[in-house]
């Protein structure tokens, strides 16, 4: 063989093997069978064990409280399941959107107690290929802001025209909620509030290469986004939250952890400094990724009622 044939054949396995590097990062990540809510963990590196106690208590308190199953269908005709918790406030509703390999009755288990001590109506969905939602594929939220924006309609037709909706999202939560910002909100949308919400699933699995696993994302990143366009019907950077709160109208309030290495912080800026709408932030110090609640409930819960102050009567 030549040495020009030698180059080919060597730039092919090349090829070959980077393809089927980006195959199987595509299956572990994105396919809702492969990915695992124990690898987000650790890859996130938040203690919880601390927290279980409280988390455990709050849990049982909650679920005492008279809930349903509910379940709509997606713009694709995906099944979609939520829990629903009527507060005394029927008028005032809490759309929870939990985080990436997470399920609707898992991440706001601790914060559910202040909403219920204020009377709020809560609902928690499963995002789609999570908990008892269907679909292979997760939406990272570019397909879930299009879902939620079907939950809130639910909410209006459940509770009627004159609810009063706040949008509540930590992680992918966070960065759905972002990105339904850009959406036609209904008028009853009063409030987003984002807790170490990402800018996109690009950007996040970027950082998450160069900083975990040490590697280039170049070309892993653009044939994965190749691959999720086939299969999930989608970019990985077709929708941006930091580009989408160009177009918000409603106030945000952001929060994120400056410890948090699976979402940094600086994501939190960029987000912040794009957005169009009335804007607070809260970095709490010391908090790693979705624990911002915990390290600093007092902080959480002020920067909480003054939005909510300002925006539900």
């Amino acid at each position: 063989m030549s040495k020009l044939g030698k180059m080919t054949a060597l730039a092919g396995i090349l090829a070959t093997a980077q393809i089927g590097e980006a195959v199987y990062f595509y299956q572990r990540t994105m396919k809702r069978n492969n990915a695992k809510v124990e690898r987000t963990i650790k890859m996130a590196g938040t203690d919880w064990n601390q927290y279980m106690e409280l988390i455990q208590a709050r849990k049982e308190s909650l679920l005492a409280q008279p809930h349903k199953e509910i379940s709509i269908q997606s713009e694709d005709g995906l099944k979609l399941h939520a829990t629903y918790f009527p507060g005394k406030e029927q008028k005032k509703v809490v759309i929870c959107f939990h985080g990436y390999t997470s399920h609707g009755m898992s991440d706001f288990i601790g914060i559910s107690d202040y909403y219920r001590k204020r009377g709020y109506s809560m609902l928690h969905p499963d995002a789609r290929a999570h908990g008892k939602s269907e679909g292979e594929y997760i939406g990272f939220g570019c397909l879930d802001r299009k879902d939620a924006l079907r939950w809130i309609h639910w909410v209006i037709k459940q509770c009627g025209e004159d609810v009063q909706i706040l949008l509540h999202g930590i992680s992918m939560g966070g960065a759905t909620v972002l990105m339904a910002s850009g959406l036609k909100l209904p008028e009853q949308v009063k409030g987003i509030v984002s807790d170490c919400g990402f800018t996109s699933p690009k950007e996040v699995f970027t950082h998450v290469l160069h900083s975990m696993y040490h590697l280039p994302a170049y070309p892993l990143i653009p044939i994965t986004d190749w691959i999720n366009q086939k299969k999930a019907g989608y970019g990985m950077d077709e929708c941006n939250a930091k580009r989408e709160v160009r177009k918000a109208n409603i106030p945000i309030l952001l929060i994120h952890g400056d410890a948090d290495t699976f979402v940094p912080s600086k994501m939190c800026e960029e987000i912040y400094k794009n957005c169009a709408s009335q804007k607070t932030k809260l970095i709490v110090k010391g908090a790693a990724h979705a624990e911002s609640y915990y390290k600093d409930m007092e902080a959480y819960e002020q920067a909480l009622n003054k939005l909510i102050d300002k925006v539900i009567d």
